[in-house]
């Protein structure tokens, strides 16, 4: 297409227009509706979008009007000038009555960068005047030379033409493989790719020199379109422009706004009469909630998606297959617990009128004395929780804790072998991680302000530095980034190390201070009951209070969650990491640290501290001057313990995991929806198009990464794990939310967010060292909640020490102490009006301390020393049998199945067979060549006059030249 054509004005009679609207159906359909480039054959990899500004007093011409002027680049353009047929003529048109610099500026970047995008071989073609209102597009296609290219580089591993059986079960093992096959058969999708191999072909890092060597059976399928697009995102992040006065990849592109948005495309509609492709199959058999008992097709999702999202689904798939168990065994605990409540004596002893054991009032002057009896609902209730068998389930979960993340080792390693991925360790650090856009402008304002300084003594800036602006911009241009040759050290990183440090314990000592707060409130709460007039509000008065401090955490929980995550980030990106792995890790540790601290302070505070520092009678502790320190109950705070974690567990995963979800991501489609159709409804031409496949995506949600997903099942991990003796039907209630939670996170993947681009990972990172912190956290946490929050060691103790009949008839006299109510100090003793029918002079409370009518009155007695001493020695020794066990599960269970290992070994030998017959063939073919050549070479030089000499010299280069081609 020559210059002067494309330098036309264009100019589109109302005929002409028609009469293109009416080739439109045509002419999407050739290009798949946004999957193809005009011409139907080259696929679109990549989508590069953009927004300009559009003159309101001209009518923007139709799209199609513009296929004729639309050209792909091809690689002879290298002057920078815009693409041919795209927004480069359009948007300078529009914009020129209304000189807009900044505008201008980012036009100029987005001409050099996609000139310099053509320089590697990728080819481009633009569309503008698309059905959403001011946003253009670019539309990228790799082709062979340029993936073949990068693959090589990138070190991917592809399938070659050897292929191999895999070991099978023989006897025994291949029956019940096969029985369970034939078991499973209902619950396996409908994938063909989750069916099991009996074959598999040798893979080996790609190489051009060797395509003979791989399946090329199907040359337009041998790159999917997950590598394609990683590709073409790897040759994005690596191309820069200079017009900016220094280097500026992709991802300065986007935080600068030359661009909107970059990603690559699904494969098309997911709708019901939509054409076959992965993303439509992804949606009907994991996607679904129809769907829900079935395994996921995890090899469907790493194709489309990649490994490091396929490994999170994975993984939530090994997590929630793990709860079955624990389920299970929870709910005959709680079981148990229900079927011998009514055996318990200790309950049946509270519970029975007979004990007319008087309390001492729970709060001062406005409370009145109390019978034990009043609390026997509570004493019951705590039984179904409080029994023998909470001991055998906290063993339990933490060898089940071990089992799982052994478990999860060895899927793993499955799946690596499975991917190609057994090998990636080494060769992940041979491609080096670009630097993050944030850093590179804190080095060009460091080389800044270095430059600025020397200016200012009047010194010549060394030319180590490279801070001239003329040797940066060739610095650049030539390839090397102004990064490598300035970095930031760690003095540069001192003020924001100091903020970090000093706002993370201001944000923990805030979640401290929350906590605070609610105690008050339950403290002045409780005191403002006991003096209400309404008979019923005083009998209920623990009830209401802890309900209300519960749910009052619940909420403070979920805003700190949102307001600790934004600050997480402000404080990781202040740090300015180089790399996004970097930055990835160390978000993740601040954001666990920060929203670890808030969701379990408050069950800490109940599980630890509630009912340790309070005194006793006549000696209490107050906080704020008349408000005491709270007490438990007098079945003991697990029962409390099990309210706080119940509620705050089902309330973070019904609210935050489940309606934040589903209700934010559906209301911003809904905002987004409103806007386009108001941006379109003045243009009926432009609203009665069909959305081509890029414009669709661009209205999608872009992708935010999967720290917020492993967030949320790490901490319910920790619900799961660190507080199951209190409340056993916790992995029963985690296995109903994940159950739910695959498949909404799957939904939202497949349709509510853009593609994300592929990204290879062999292990799920920085998320294993914590849940294996939890698990070893879990012990401790478990055996100090059984020894200090409930009552199973006291119990014990009195049972062997100090019962009069070997049995539990007893137990709750003997926790009780004695106090005379003449003791009080004055004006705390109760002061109102009501009585319990008779006079009190001596009342109970909790705790192990001297008679008043004993020598040592109110002090503490020998049985408390004895109970505490029986409380650590079960502290260390149930922490170190089950750290023991833990560790001999470990030890005992692998990390990689014999099976793979010995697959691995076999590939390996595979792999050398091959190269050496691949070696011996070309020897054999360059012998036998040698020797067909000297034969002629002897038979020309007999029938010829030239020397025998000259012969010889021709022989021996020939010779030469043809090693050198083979």
């Amino acid at each position: 297409m020559s210059q002067s054509h494309k330098e036309q004005t264009p100019y589109i009679s109302m005929v002409s227009l028609n009469l293109l609207n009416s080739l439109g159906a045509d002419q999407d359909s050739a290009c798949k509706h946004g999957l193809c480039f005009r011409d139907g054959q080259r696929k679109v990899d990549y989508i590069l979008a953009y927004t300009y500004k559009k003159s309101s007093g001209s009518r923007t011409p139709s799209r199609k009007s513009l296929h004729s002027n639309s050209l792909h680049m091809s690689r002879n353009s290298k002057d920078g000038h815009h693409l041919p047929g795209g927004t480069g003529d359009v948007e300078f048109a529009e914009t020129e009555p209304k000189m807009d610099y900044h505008e201008d500026d980012k036009r100029f970047r987005r001409e050099e960068y996609e000139g310099n995008l053509m320089e590697t071989g990728l080819e481009l073609e633009k569309d503008d005047e698309t059905k959403m209102h001011g946003v253009g597009f670019v539309k990228i296609h790799a082709p062979w030379n340029v993936l073949c290219r990068e693959a090589e580089f990138m070190k991917l591993k592809m399938p070659t033409k050897k292929v191999y059986h895999l070991n099978q079960n023989q006897g025994l093992m291949q029956k019940l493989g096969s029985v369970l096959q034939k078991i499973t058969e209902p619950i396996q999708p409908k994938v063909a790719s989750h069916r099991p191999h009996t074959v598999k072909h040798l893979s080996y890092p790609f190489s051009r020199e060797k395509q003979h060597m791989f399946d090329m059976s199907d040359k337009e399928s041998f790159f999917d379109s997950k590598t394609r697009s990683s590709i073409v995102y790897e040759i994005l992040k690596r191309t820069t422009c200079t017009k900016a006065k220094y280097s500026m990849g992709i991802t300065s592109l986007l935080a600068n706004g030359v661009y909107s948005a970059a990603y690559p495309l699904h494969d098309g509609d997911y709708e019901n009469d939509a054409e076959p492709n992965d993303r439509k199959l992804l949606c009907d058999e994991w996607a679904s909630y129809g769907v829900f008992y079935k395994y996921q097709p995890v090899d469907l999702v790493r194709k489309y998606f990649g490994e490091k999202i396929a490994l999170y689904f994975a993984w939530l798939g090994v997590y929630t297959q793990m709860l079955i168990p624990a389920s299970i065994v929870g709910i005959i605990v709680f079981l148990y617990g229900c079927a011998t409540v009514d055996e318990d004596i200790p309950s049946m002893e509270m519970c029975d009128q007979r004990n007319n054991l008087t309390m001492c009032p729970l709060c001062d002057k406005t409370c009145n004395y109390w019978k034990i009896s009043s609390a026997c609902a509570t004493a019951r209730a705590s039984h179904l929780f409080d029994n023998p068998a909470t001991v055998f389930f906290s063993v339990f979960m933490a060898l089940w804790a071990a089992t799982f993340m052994e478990h999860w080792k060895r899927r793993q390693m499955r799946l690596n072998y499975r991917w190609d991925l057994t090998g990636f360790e080494e060769e992940e650090g041979t491609v080096k991680d670009h630097p993050r856009a944030e850093y590179e402008a804190k080095v060009l304002q460091k080389s800044l302000k270095k430059e600025r300084r020397c200016k200012e003594k009047h010194q010549p800036v060394p030319e180590d530095n490279t801070n001239k602006w003329r040797q940066r911009v060739k610095t650049a241009m030539a390839g090397v980034k102004l990064t490598e040759k300035e970095k930031l050290t760690w003095r540069d990183r001192v003020p924001a190390y100091v903020t970090n440090m000093v706002s993370i314990v201001f944000m923990i000592g805030l979640t401290f201070a929350i906590v605070f707060g609610v105690i008050v409130y339950r403290v002045s709460t409780a005191a403002a009951l006991a003096m209400s007039s309404n008979p019923s509000a005083r009998a209920n008065v623990r009830v209401t209070v802890t309900a209300t401090a519960v749910i009052i955490n619940l909420v403070v929980i979920l805003i700190l969650d949102e307001v600790y995550g934004c600050i997480a980030r402000w404080l990781t990106q202040i740090e300015v990491p180089k790399t996004d792995k970097t930055f990835e890790e160390r978000l993740i540790f601040k954001a666990f640290l920060l929203k670890f601290v808030n969701a379990y302070t408050p069950i800490f505070y109940v599980a630890f501290f509630k009912g340790r520092f309070v005194g006793r009678p006549g000696d209490y502790v107050y906080i704020f001057g008349s408000f005491r320190m709270e007490e438990c109950a007098p079945g003991g705070c697990l029962m409390e313990l099990c309210i706080q974690l119940s509620i705050i567990m089902l309330g973070k995963q019904l609210i935050q995991n489940n309606l934040f979800e589903i209700g934010i991501p559906k209301l911003k489609k809904l905002i987004r929806y409103l806007k386009s159709r108001r941006q379109t409804y003045m243009d009926h031409e432009e609203h009665m198009k069909r959305k081509q496949r890029y414009e669709l995506d661009y209205d999608l949600e872009p992708f935010a990464g999967l720290t917020p997903e492993y967030m949320e099942m790490i901490i319910q991990f920790g619900f799961v794990t660190l507080f199951v003796a209190s409340f056993p039907l916790a992995p029963l209630f985690a296995l109903l939310n994940n159950i739910i939670e695959i498949r909404l996170d799957a939904k939202k993947f497949v349709t509510e967010l853009r593609r994300p681009v592929a990204v290879r990972a062999k292990d799920i990172g920085i998320w294993y060292n914590i849940l294996r912190g939890i698990g070893k956290l879990s012990v401790i946490i478990n055996a100090f909640v059984i020894s200090f929050t409930s009552d199973f060691i006291p119990r014990l103790v009195y049972l062997y020490m100090y019962s009069p009949d070997g049995t539990m008839h007893g137990f709750l006299n003997n926790t009780l102490a004695y106090f005379n109510v003449s003791d009080f100090k004055p004006g705390t003793a109760p002061n109102i009006d009501q009585d319990i029918g008779y006079p009190v002079e001596i009342c109970r409370y909790k705790d192990y301390r001297e008679a008043p009518w004993s020598e040592n009155k109110y002090d503490i007695t020998k049985e408390f020393w004895a109970v505490l001493a029986a409380r650590l020695a079960f502290v260390i020794v149930f922490q170190n049998l089950v750290m023991f066990m833990s560790d001999f599960v470990d030890w005992i269970i692998p990390d990689i199945p014999k099976d793979i290992s010995e697959q691995i070994h076999r590939e390996k030998v595979l792999m050398v067979e091959v190269f050496l017959k691949e070696e011996q063939g070309k020897l054999q073919m360059l012998e036998t060549w040698k020797e067909h050549h000297d034969k002629k070479k002897v038979e020309n030089c007999n029938n010829q006059s030239p020397s025998r000499s000259r012969c010889n010299t021709g022989s021996t280069t020939s010779a030469y030249s043809h090693r050198v081609d083979v």
